[in-house]
C-alpha cells in the first residue's frame, strides 16, 4: 500500500480521522516516497506553527515518523530520473481533468512506477489522478 505524505501525518500526529487511517494500514507493507522526509516535517511544522499541536507533540510525531522509517514499518522509495519523468507525464496525462501539483505527482508516479501499489491518499487530487492512471484506490475511511 502507497501513502501520500498526508496520510502518515495523520498516522504520527493527532487528527480526526487517525485511527481510522491506523486501522486501514494495520497488517499492511507500507511503502511511500523519499519525499515523505521533508514534507512529514514541514507539515508537522505547520501544524506546530498554526497551534494545532505543541512543540513537544511535533517532537513526538516526527520521532514516530523516522521510527518507522528505521524500522522499515514505512519503506521508502527513491526518487530519480525515471520518478521525475514519469510524473511530469502524470501531470500531463491528468490534464485538464485534474490540476495536479508537481510534489503530488512524483507521489503518484512513484506509486504506479513501483507496481501500482494501492494508492491511499485523503487528497482528492492525488485520489482523482491515481484513478485516471489506473492506480486502485484505498478507500477513505467514511467510505468504508
Amino acid at each position: 500500500m502507497y501513502l501520500d505524505s498526508w496520510v502518515i501525518v495523520k498516522l504520527v500526529s493527532r487528527e480526526p480521522d487517525s485511527e481510522a487511517y491506523h486501522a486501514i494500514v494495520t497488517g499492511q507493507r507500507v511503502v511511500t516516497s523519499e519525499l515523505a522526509v521533508a514534507e512529514v516535517r514541514s507539515a508537522l511544522l505547520a501544524k506546530d506553527r498554526a497551534g494545532r499541536i505543541s512543540h513537544r507533540d511535533r517532537l513526538t510525531g516526527w520521532r514516530l515518523f523516522q521510527d518507522k522509517v528505521r524500522e522499515q514499518e514505512f519503506f521508502l522509495l527513491p526518487i530519480n530520473r525515471q520518478v521525475i519523468e514519469r510524473a511530469g507525464a502524470v501531470i500531463e496525462q491528468c490534464h485538464p481533468q485534474v490540476p495536479l501539483r508537481t510534489l503530488d505527482a512524483i507521489h503518484v508516479a512513484t506509486a504506479e512506477l513501483h507496481g501500482g501499489e494501492q494508492m491511499c491518499s485523503s487528497d482528492r487530487r492525488v485520489c482523482e489522478a491515481s484513478e485516471l492512471i489506473g492506480l486502485a484506490l484505498v478507500p477513505p475511511p467514511a467510505a468504508q
